[in-house]
């Protein structure tokens, strides 16, 4: 089997794996939870015996580990079970139909801030690195240092006061629907988008100037500044194309962030997404919608992870020419 092949078969049999013990964590930590879904709809002066008789009705008097194989042998065939707001009622709601729009919301909003902030990262990554020690480099690697050591919650806050407050340029509030226009869901998911813009630019934009600077001092691009190649070429197409695999795995490490770290961001501008709706649901303990929500995230970053992998074998010249 060919060494690239055979690297990237490991890669997905250990991401397999390890979102296979994340289920098991994720369920593990939710059932130490304090409090349950119960004695937060039936409030602290329910009695045992009605609490009891809530979870008999609901499948909660089960052993923990029958509810976890249900759980995982429903995701397995797409199946995420059913919210516990709506059991016992007259109605009941899909986990899927719940987080279907919501992972719609997410998405929208993750692949927006990276349209923009890819290409934005990598522009001002390769000029600081070709313009090293410049005022240009100065300049950005302050206002990056900046950003890194603000919480976002503190950006979001502070855009909101001067472009949605003061200005009136944004909504503050960034609430949509599925009968929103696309145009205005762009546009009311700016604040929110350039919130996420700021905070990733950062990370990415350093790590490819670093990974720039390095390759800078390797002897075949010192043997290419000796033969009169101009630095602005040598960079873009001799140094640039060894820097993928750190730059790859830096843009797949932030595009996770966008997914999976969105939570805090969709809370301030109440943005419909799934972290707004994972902490809605933690506040109510609906177990399902929590357990489902912390899955996706965990793929998601898993996923994205293992794409980063991928590209640093592929890019790999001793796996793709191998003695």
């Amino acid at each position: 089997m060919h060494p690239v092949l055979k690297t990237v078969l490991q890669r997905l049999g250990l991401g397999l794996l390890t979102l296979f013990a994340v289920s098991v964590v994720i369920f593990a930590s939710l059932e130490m939870l304090p409090g349950g879904f119960a004695e937060a709809i039936l409030g602290q002066g329910a009695t045992p015996e009605t609490v009891a008789a809530f979870n008999r009705e609901i499948g909660l008097d089960r052993p923990a580990t029958v509810r976890y194989v249900e759980w995982i042998g429903g995701i397995l065939t797409g199946d995420f079970g059913y919210s516990y707001a709506g059991l016992g009622g007259s109605i009941k709601r899909s986990v899927t139909d719940l987080i279907a729009p919501r992972l719609y919301n997410t998405f929208f909003l993750a692949l927006m801030t990276a349209i923009v902030a890819v290409p934005l990262s990598l522009l001002l990554g390769i000029l600081a690195a070709l313009y090293r020690n410049s005022w240009y480099d100065r300049i950005v690697n302050s206002v990056t240092l900046t950003t890194i050591a603000t919480p976002e919650f503190f950006i979001a806050y502070l855009l909101m006061f001067f472009f949605a407050i003061k200005n009136k340029w944004f909504y503050s509030l960034s609430t949509v629907s599925d009968a929103t226009p696309f145009l205005e869901h762009i546009y009311r998911a700016g604040l929110p988008a350039i919130t996420l813009t700021l905070v990733i630019v950062a990370h990415m934009m350093r790590m490819t100037r670093a990974a720039l600077i390095n390759l800078l001092a390797s002897p075949y691009m010192e043997m290419a500044q000796l033969k009169g190649v101009p630095r602005r070429e040598a960079i873009i197409k001799h140094a640039l194309p060894n820097a993928w695999a750190p730059i790859a795995t830096v843009i797949a490490f932030n595009l996770a962030y966008l997914v999976v770290g969105v939570v805090v961001v969709e809370v301030v501008f109440v943005y419909p997404g799934i972290g707004q709706l994972m902490v809605d649901s933690v506040s109510s303990r609906d177990m399902p919608v929590v357990q489902a929500c912390a899955l996706i995230f965990a793929a998601t970053y898993i996923l994205l992870n293992l794409s980063a992998d991928i590209i640093s074998i592929v890019t790999n010249p001793r796996l793709l020419h191998p003695k």
